[in-house]
């Protein structure tokens, strides 16, 4: 071999070289590109506990929420229910469990779901006032058990007040009879719909002492108001309406006629409703058509079929969680970003419908 070939073959390896290192430190660059993590997001798991509420939130940051716990049951319906859902979700724990009042369906599951998985922090209005129905008298005795045992951390809430979680900011907006004074940002402005809302008289109940927290995350917005009643609607939303707009409503105390306003569902022009029916529990069917003439509504989803509301008033089938006769404990997913977007996915399905971010 001459010099001169020498040199050539020594500069062609040197050229393939420089191509291979090229070429890796693009790929290097590439796969460094991709395996950024994805933006934050708010994941929100609708339970189904018939016709009672179990709410779970869990933050970009994995702090979690789980708003009531459904009802007592000597089979662990309910607390089975949840654990599944929370640990599929990828938690070994509860951060915080907010009770929104002291009926059984909402309170009643607590010690059942103690036994299946540990919580940090209980929160909830201040004590039991309806000392006059023996189921909620004991399920808040049973409560009140727990909170003695020392093993979780308690706080009570007032209007205003904003939780302790980490990636969300959530407000309380009622509690124990009371309601926020001032307006949210973003609301304020005088309410057209309190006209087309009846005025009735004050519930004397625990519903009417309810809990109920707006849950922010970026631009997204949520309303759960546990049962809060429609005389308690038309304080918080008349004449002034406090809240603004929300993008997703859980629909008051399941659905059922005592709440439920064209004061409060007509005014927030929630993008999408939640309503935690069961089949013979919620779903009314003055609800129903309250809330499919809300303006601006894309979706009602409800976690049952509603026996009352029947076939014309319930909500199209593939937003149904669980059909007509069934009792499978199917969920809603929803997935959202700070940017307002979100997903929700129906268990039975699979079916998933994208709402675009707001303009």
């Amino acid at each position: 071999m001459s010099l001169l070939q020498g040199i050539n073959r020594l500069r062609f390896v040197g050229m393939i070289l420089l191509l291979v290192m090229t070429g890796f430190v693009v790929l290097t660059a590439a796969r460094a590109e991709n395996s950024k993590p994805s933006p934050g997001k708010l994941r929100v798991y609708f339970i189904d506990v018939e016709g009672g509420q179990s709410t779970l939130f869990i933050t970009p940051e994995g702090e979690s929420l789980l708003i009531d716990a459904g009802w007592p049951d000597n089979k662990y319906r309910d607390a089975d229910r949840i654990a599944a859902v929370v640990k599929q979700a990828g938690l070994n724990r509860i951060d915080y469990v907010l009770i929104t009042h002291f009926h059984v369906d909402h309170v009643g599951g607590v010690p059942q779901l103690l036994e299946r998985i540990p919580v940090g922090t209980f929160l909830d209005h201040g004590s039991n006032r309806e000392l006059n129905d023996a189921p909620t008298v004991s399920g808040y005795a049973a409560y009140e058990k727990i909170l003695a045992s020392g093993k979780t951390k308690h706080h009570t809430l007032k209007p205003g007040d904003i939780l302790p979680i980490a990636g969300i900011k959530a407000t309380v907006i009622s509690a124990d009879g009371n309601l926020i004074s001032n307006a949210l940002p973003g609301g304020g402005q005088p309410n057209p719909f309190c006209k087309d809302s009846e005025v009735r008289s004050a519930d004397k109940t625990e519903n009417s002492r309810s809990l109920g927290v707006q849950i922010s995350f970026g631009k997204l917005r949520m309303l759960d108001l546990g049962d809060l009643t429609w005389d308690k609607e038309m304080d918080l939303m008349c004449p002034l309406n406090k809240l603004g707009r929300i993008d997703v409503l859980v629909v008051s105390h399941h659905g059922w006629y005592q709440s439920s306003s064209p004061a409060l569902v007509h005014a927030i022009h929630a993008r999408v409703a939640i309503m935690d029916n069961g089949e013979k529990k919620g779903g009314s069917t003055p609800t129903l058509q309250t809330i499919k003439k809300a303006p601006g509504l894309e979706t009602l989803w409800q976690l049952h079929y509603s026996d009352e509301g029947g076939a014309g008033n319930n909500t199209a089938a593939e937003y149904v969680a669980n059909s007509q006769g069934t009792d499978a404990g199917n969920y809603f997913e929803l997935t959202g970003t700070s940017d307002g977007s979100f997903d929700v996915m129906n268990s039975r399905t699979k079916l998933t419908k994208h709402y675009t971010a707001p303009r």
